[in-house]
C-alpha cells in the first residue's frame, strides 16, 4: 500500500513539470521558425455602460464615500441626555409662551379696535326689565336705572323692602352679600327668639364683624335703621362708643319677623335679555359678522391670569396632554363667552337673528323661530351646515353643550313628512310684520 502511495505522488510531480514546461513544438520544425516572434492580438473593444449601469455605479461610489466620513457618536450618557431634554423642553415652553402672548395680544388688540359699527352682527347686548319700565338697554344702564328707581323709594311706605333690595342689586360681590344678609339676619333673629335679653338689642360698630360684614355694604344701615336700630353713644368699659340700639317702642317682634322674611327673600330685580330681532338679506349677513366686546366674558387682567396659569401648568407638568386635559382646555376657551348670535336661514335667502344666553336650552331657540313664522303650526327642523339634523334629544341641551357659541347658524326646512294639517309646503316664512325689520342696504 505504501509503494501505491509513493507512486502515485511521484505521477503527480512528473504531471506537474510537464504541463510548466511551456508550448511544445514538432522535432521536424526548424529553430528559426521557433524564435519567431509572435504576432500580437487585436484589442476587444469594450462596449459602453448603459446609463443604468452609469447611475448604479455612481450610487455606489456614493455609499462607498458615506462610509469613510466618520460619523459622530450619539453621547449615551445619562447626564447628555437629561441636558437634551432639558434643552428641547425649554424651547417648547417658549414657544407655547409666545403663542399666548400672541394670542392674548391679538385678542386685546381686536377688543381695543373702535371698528365701523356696522361690521357688527350685533351693536350690544340688550335687556328688559318689565317691573320698572318697558325700555331696552344694555345692562350697565339698567344697573344705573334700577339703583336710582330703589333710592328713589327708600322713603316711602317699605323701607325695610327697598333697604334689602338696595343690598341685593347696588353691591357687587355675592359672598360679600350673602355674609352681610347673614349678619343682619342674626341680628333679628337673637332679638325674635329672645325679646327680653337685652343684649341683643345693641349692636357696636366698632366690632370687627360688623366693620367687615356690615358697614361696606349699600343698604345695610337703612335696613337695620327701618328695624328701629338707633345710634347712640354709650359706655363701654369706660369708653364712649357708638352703638346701634333697637328700640322695642317703636316696633315689636312682629314687625321684625317680617322684615326677617323680607331680608331673607329678597333678590336682585331680574332683567329678561333682549332677542335683538333682525331679519338680514344675505350681502348684510356676510358684512355683519364681529362681535361687540361686551360678548365676552374675560378681561385683560383675566387674560392675563390664565396665561400665567397655563405657563405654570407646562413647567409644572411637562407630560403627554390627556384627553380630559384637552377637553379642560375646550371647557375654559368656551367659558370666554356670555352670548351667542343664531342665525336662522331660510330657503327664500332671508336669515332670522337672535340673541341667545349661552346656557340658554335649545328649546328657547324653537320658540323664538316659531313665534316669528307665519304659519307656526306647521312642523320644522333646524339644521347645522355639516348636515347634523338637531332631533328632539337636544331640547334640554345648552347651547353651549350643543357648540353653537358664539355664533351659528342653521338651515331652516318645513317638516311636513311628520303629519301637517296644511295641504302642501308653505312658501312664506317669516310673519309680515317681522320683514318690516329688514334694515335698507
Amino acid at each position: 500500500m505504501a509503494d501505491k502511495i509513493k507512486s502515485f505522488f511521484q505521477q503527480k510531480k512528473k504531471d506537474a513539470k510537464f504541463m510548466n514546461a511551456g508550448k511544445g513544438y514538432k522535432l521536424t520544425e526548424s529553430t528559426s521558425s521557433r524564435l519567431a516572434p509572435p504576432v500580437p492580438a487585436r484589442p476587444v473593444l469594450r462596449a459602453e455602460p448603459t446609463e443604468e449601469a452609469k447611475i448604479a455605479g455612481q450610487a455606489a461610489l456614493a455609499r462607498l464615500e458615506a462610509k469613510k466620513v466618520d460619523k459622530p457618536r450619539f453621547n449615551t450618557s445619562y447626564a447628555a441626555i437629561q441636558a437634551r431634554v432639558k434643552r428641547e423642553m425649554e424651547l417648547e415652553r417658549k414657544a407655547q409662551q409666545n403663542s399666548q402672548q400672541a394670542e392674548s395680544t391679538a385678542l386685546q388688540e381686536k377688543k381695543n379696535r373702535i371698528e365701523d359699527p356696522s361690521m357688527y352682527a350685533v351693536v350690544d347686548v340688550f335687556f328688559r326689565c318689565p317691573y320698572i319700565s318697558d325700555e331696552i338697554l344694555p345692562r350697565d344702564q339698567w344697573k344705573k336705572k334700577i339703583r336710582d328707581f330703589l333710592y328713589d323709594e327708600r322713603g316711602g311706605e317699605e323701607p325695610g323692602l327697598i333697604a334689602s333690595l338696595i343690598i341685593q342689586n347696588c353691591n357687587s360681590g355675592r359672598e360679600k352679600i350673602e355674609n352681610c344678609v347673614e349678619t343682619l339676619g342674626k341680628y333679628l333673629e337673637n332679638i325674635i327668639k329672645n325679646p327680653d335679653m337685652e343684649k341683643y338689642w345693641k349692636i357696636r360698630m366698632s366690632n370687627r364683624i360688623f366693620q367687615d360684614k356690615v358697614l361696606p355694604i349699600e343698604g345695610a344701615l337703612d335696613f337695620l335703621k327701618a328695624a328701629n336700630f338707633d345710634q347712640k353713644m354709650l359706655l363701654n368699659n369706660g369708653n364712649e362708643e357708638d352703638f346701634l340700639v333697637w328700640d322695642p317702642d317703636n316696633g315689636g317682634i312682629e314687625e321684625l319677623t317680617v322684615l326677617y322674611d323680607a331680608l331673607k327673600s329678597a333678590e336682585q330685580i331680574p332683567i329678561e335679555l333682549d332677542r335683538n330681532l333682525q331679519v338680514l338679506m344675505p350681502c348684510q349677513a356676510r358684512v355683519r359678522n364681529e362681535l361687540p366686546p361686551s360678548f365676552f366674558t374675560i378681561s385683560l387682567e383675566e387674560i392675563k391670569k390664565e396665561q400665567q396659569l397655563r405657563t405654570e401648568a407646562v413647567e409644572r407638568n411637562q407630560m403627554l396632554r390627556t384627553k380630559a386635559m384637552r377637553e379642560k382646555d375646550e371647557q375654559r376657551a368656551l367659558r370666554r363667552y356670555k352670548f351667542a348670535v343664531l342665525r336662522i336661514k331660510f330657503p327664500d335667502g332671508l336669515i332670522l337673528q337672535g340673541t341667545f344666553m349661552v346656557h340658554e336650552k335649545f328649546q328657547n331657540v324653537l320658540e323664538f323661530v316659531t313665534e316669528n313664522l307665519a304659519y307656526y303650526k306647521v312642523p320644522f327642523s333646524l339644521m347645522t351646515p355639516d348636515g347634523i339634523k338637531l332631533m328632539e334629544e337636544c331640547l334640554d341641551k345648552t347651547l353651549l353643550e350643543l357648540r353653537l357659541i358664539p355664533t351659528a347658524i342653521l338651515e331652516f326646512s318645513w317638516n311636513t313628512s311628520s303629519g301637517s294639517s296644511c295641504s302642501g309646503t308653505p312658501t312664506e316664512y317669516l310673519k309680515e310684520e317681522i320683514l318690516s325689520y329688514i334694515q335698507s342696504i
